[in-house]
């Protein structure tokens, strides 16, 4: 597969970008299927519209600050990366922004945070899908150079080295959303006890997420042998692992949880 300059595409007098439209697109999509999956359990479509607000604010604030974190060393030398807001997003910051910013809304809205936890994890899955292809088109997030015919190449690119042929993690990535996203979608078909579908996405996209790294080429930051986003993986797994196990248990230690929401920000 072979790609030139295909992030920006212009149709007239009107120019695509097409990482942004992606983004865009996975936000409309995520939001369509928990609007839908809320009817369908009698919960409130407007709360599950706050969060659409809520998660774009925060999640979006996550992913420029746990940048700014990662790459605190290139900013001492060169401040202006501060305010490039062309590039410098990281995907672990839009999670953990988004489910603070989640949590937040859930308190002022007096509704359980897990149970729409639960119903708006798969479709983060799916968001995260859209995401991934946008990175496709922008050409960051690029694997190692490799021989399989399996492979993507840009002629041109802001990010990924040209003429050369790459692991095709972004496809690979959304791909790897897409099965979460039906995983989480089965399990909550069958699951009765709030917090667990949430639990199942810490785990499963951190093993995603913790795998693809050693596949991809792209400037990441490091903690130790381990690549920032394989760190933050590694202590969203054993969190995802202790949750799971711990709503899955008698009904005490969810309602302390869910006694949280008297406590006031």
């Amino acid at each position: 597969m072979v790609l030139e300059n295909y992030n920006d595409i212009t149709v007239g007098p009107v120019t695509f970008h097409m990482y942004g439209l992606m983004i865009a697109l996975g936000f409309l999509t995520a939001y369509l299927l928990t609007a839908f999956r809320a009817k369908r359990r009698d919960m409130d479509t407007e709360v599950v519209a706050d969060l659409l607000i809520g998660a774009i604010i925060g999640g979006l604030l996550g992913t420029r600050i746990l940048f700014y974190i990662v790459s605190i060393e290139d900013i001492m030398k060169d401040i202006s990366i501060l305010w490039d807001f062309g590039n410098g997003y990281v995907v672990y910051g839009g999670i953990i922004g988004g489910v603070v910013a989640a949590y937040i809304v859930c308190k002022r809205k007096k509704v359980s945070f897990l149970e729409y936890l639960d119903l708006t994890m798969p479709s983060v899955s799916l968001g995260q899908a859209f995401g991934r292809i946008g990175c496709t088109f922008a050409g960051c997030c690029y694997g190692h150079e490799t021989d399989s015919l399996f492979h993507i190449m840009y002629t041109e690119s802001n990010f990924a080295p040209s003429n050369v042929w790459l692991i095709p993690t972004q496809l690979m990535s959304s791909v790897g959303n897409l099965v979460i996203m039906c995983l989480l979608l089965a399990f909550a078909s069958k699951n009765k006890k709030p917090g667990r579908v949430g639990a199942l996405y810490f785990i499963l996209y951190g093993i995603g997420r913790f795998s693809i790294e050693f596949l991809r080429n792209d400037y990441r930051g490091s903690v130790g042998i381990l690549s920032t986003s394989q760190f933050i993986s590694c202590i969203l797994v054993v969190l995802g692992l202790i949750l799971f196990m711990v709503f899955g248990k008698d009904n005490s230690l969810k309602n302390r949880w869910e006694g949280m929401k008297h406590f006031r920000l």
